[in-house]
């Protein structure tokens, strides 16, 4: 009989500054905390998977969601690799561990890099600096607009971005200028991403689409995906995890326009048969809200998702799994940075009807996002030589 994991990626939504969060320069940083000061927050299904039980969550309110008893699994998980991008949040999750930090530009690429980059478009390009994703488009768009130039820019993350407008450079001229960049950065420069940033608008008034690509590095090594279609399980990939993973280790996949598109594409993927992961990515949280220090929009994206999370899990079978997660923070209530932010991530879990998942339900702090990948192997019968490829002994 087929079994099925669904993991859903709440991107950025962390619970908790880790240990070494000074070290990435984000002391004090809870995206959770931040979110609960909102009068918009409300989360009693999330409570009831066992959000508010996990090992040392903080609110900046008395919540009623904080007394309902919690009949999911659930524990506090640490990330291992050194970094606190979406690309090396998602390897993790999927068991591929990264010890060393992806390249980032505080002072922009270099000639090099930028040189070798127009040469391959036959653009020129703008700005070449960390920038907020808003701000850029509004500070350089009339010159773009004007001149062609590709709008360049990066952020404490490591991705190398391009703007450009709609109207003046086609989306697949500027998907094919992503690949050339891609293909550029490589080696030391083998950035985590590479960003189609398309946007339409007015001089003052330019705003972004919701036609983003991502173009990442390619997984150095064999991820759960790629060890679950070698034996024959589906894996189906929703929003942006086809473009994390460079499309490797897929069966399956589809984009959305947001987290409402991604939460239908759910819905009707669990209403067909498969044997294997639907593996979903729900980028607003992170996109639309954290990056702008919008405490109300994060918020109400919770609460959204927590409203739907009863659909969710009625679609489960009896042999299903849910497992709700999240790749890095973005809190929305550190202004020092508009960056990610190195934080802890939960991990819910249940069946249908809420049903925990094992008979223990509080795992406590687990040492790696891995823990899923491992968890997920097991769950869909793998044997113990396919999961040691790439989660080790990272079981729950």
């Amino acid at each position: 009989m087929s079994k099925r994991v669904v993991i859903i990626v709440m991107d950025s939504f962390g619970i908790g500054e880790e240990p070494d969060a000074d070290q990435f320069g984000d002391k004090g940083t809870n995206t959770l905390f931040s979110c609960t000061k909102s009068e918009f927050f409300h989360a009693p299904n999330l409570a009831k998977m066992g959000l508010f039980a996990i090992e040392g969550i903080k609110c900046a309110r008395a919540l009623p969601e904080q007394d309902i008893k919690p009949v999911g699994t659930y524990a506090r998980l640490r990330e291992k690799s050194m970094g606190k991008d979406t690309t090396i949040g998602h390897w993790e999750i999927a068991g591929l561990i990264s010890p060393e930090p992806l390249p980032t530009y505080p002072n922009g690429f270099p000639l090099e890099v930028i040189e070798a980059f127009e040469k391959e478009t036959g653009r020129g390009t703008l700005c070449n600096l960390p920038y907020s994703g808003t701000k850029v488009i509004n500070d350089y768009g009339d010159e773009h607009v004007k001149t062609g130039r590709f709008i360049v820019y990066t952020s404490a993350d490591s991705v190398f971005q391009i703007a450009a407008h709609e109207d003046v450079v086609p989306l697949e001229e500027l998907y094919d200028a992503c690949r050339k960049a891609r293909a550029i950065l490589t080696g030391k420069h083998g950035v985590g991403r590479v960003i189609a940033r398309p946007f339409v608008g007015e001089s003052g008034n330019y705003t972004r689409t919701t036609n983003r690509h991502d173009f990442s590095l390619l997984p150095p090594k064999d991820t759960m995906l790629d060890v679950l279609l070698a034996n024959k399980k589906d894996v189906i990939g929703i929003g942006k995890i086809h473009d994390i993973f460079a499309g490797r280790g897929l069966s399956e996949y589809t984009y959305t326009t947001g987290n409402e598109d991604g939460i239908n594409k759910t819905l009707e993927y669990l209403d067909k048969d498969f044997d294997g992961l639907l593996f979903v990515n729900l980028v607003d949280y992170d996109m639309l809200y954290g990056h702008r220090r919008d405490i109300d929009g994060y918020a109400k994206a919770v609460a959204f998702l927590d409203d739907r999370l009863p659909d969710i899990v009625n679609k489960l079978k009896d042999d299903d799994i849910l497992i709700i997660t999240a790749d890095h923070g973005c809190d929305p209530g550190y202004l020092a940075t508009t960056d990610h932010t190195r934080e802890y991530v939960p991990f819910l879990c249940c069946r249908k009807d809420f049903a925990p998942a094992q008979e223990k339900q509080d795992l406590g702090t687990r040492p790696t996002f891995a823990d899923i990948a491992a968890t997920t192997l097991t769950y869909l019968g793998l044997p113990e030589s396919e999961i040691s490829k790439v989660a080790g002994d990272n079981l729950l």
